[in-house]
């Protein structure tokens, strides 16, 4: 692998007196597909965000190219113009349409012309099947069709990462099918991916490096071959028992 995109040193998340991450070490490097994998509370989510500074950390540093990423709220808007994020309650804006919600941030975060913002939301809702629905608002679509519009949207950014949080979660089960394929194309582009998610077929498919996240902790950290294999740890194997007998 090539340098290290984000490097996570010891980042620790507590709300109150309970400690949501304990002490995270990860490097992420050019070109890999992370799938974080875990139980519901085990910190997935709260570490995604973190990553994205939606959330601020209780201790510990998030550098990016090496740089620190302060909590400076200039620095911030620059690193998540770079560092984008799919949520998966979509966060499309229901006034606009499908063209509106790609152009906007362009034109308001990147200062870029009309014309080229047009040209990138054409491109990327081309890109994930969309092209057609420009002018429908997101009331008119169903949550995989949303989701994609999303994900179109946050290409407009030509971030360096992306960042997933459940993708599918809030999909019917049909739907989940065609927003995976569309991340799974994604990955073939060389774009550097963080994927929370509960697809275990998918993860195993389609991530470069598995994590799986228990109580906080970074429990294992495997290509899947390995992960989804031979897990080491006690609690890997737990999680993925009945994933395993099937």
């Amino acid at each position: 692998m090539g340098e290290s995109i984000i490097s996570i040193k010891e980042l620790s998340k507590s709300f109150g007196d309970h400690e949501v991450l304990r002490k995270i070490d990860i490097d992420i490097d050019q070109g890999e597909i992370i799938c974080i994998v875990g139980s519901s509370g085990s910190g997935k989510s709260t570490f995604l965000r973190c990553i994205n500074k939606l959330e601020h950390q209780t201790s510990g540093r998030i550098l990016y190219h090496g740089k620190e990423i302060r909590d400076v709220q200039r620095e911030i808007n620059e690193y998540r113009a770079k560092v984008g994020m799919v949520f998966q309650s979509f966060n499309l804006f229901n006034n606009m349409t499908v063209l509106q919600n790609c152009m906007i941030c362009t034109r308001k975060v990147l200062h870029i012309s009309k014309e080229e913002a047009f040209d990138r939301a054409i491109t990327h809702l081309k890109e994930v099947g969309m092209a057609p629905f420009i002018h429908a608002k997101p009331s008119q679509l169903s949550g995989g069709q949303k989701q994609r519009v999303a994900i179109a949207r946050s290409l407009c950014m030509n971030p360096e990462v992306l960042l997933f949080d459940e993708p599918t979660s809030a999909l019917d089960p049909e739907m989940v099918g065609e927003v995976l394929n569309v991340m799974k194309n994604l990955a073939t582009t060389g774009l550097t991916m963080i994927i929370v998610t509960h697809e275990m077929a998918f993860a195993r498919d389609v991530s470069t490096r598995t994590i799986f996240m228990d109580r906080g902790y970074v429990a294992e950290d495997a290509p899947p071959s390995e992960l989804f294999t031979r897990p080491k740890n006690p609690r890997t194997r737990e999680f993925l028992s009945r994933y395993l007998a099937g």
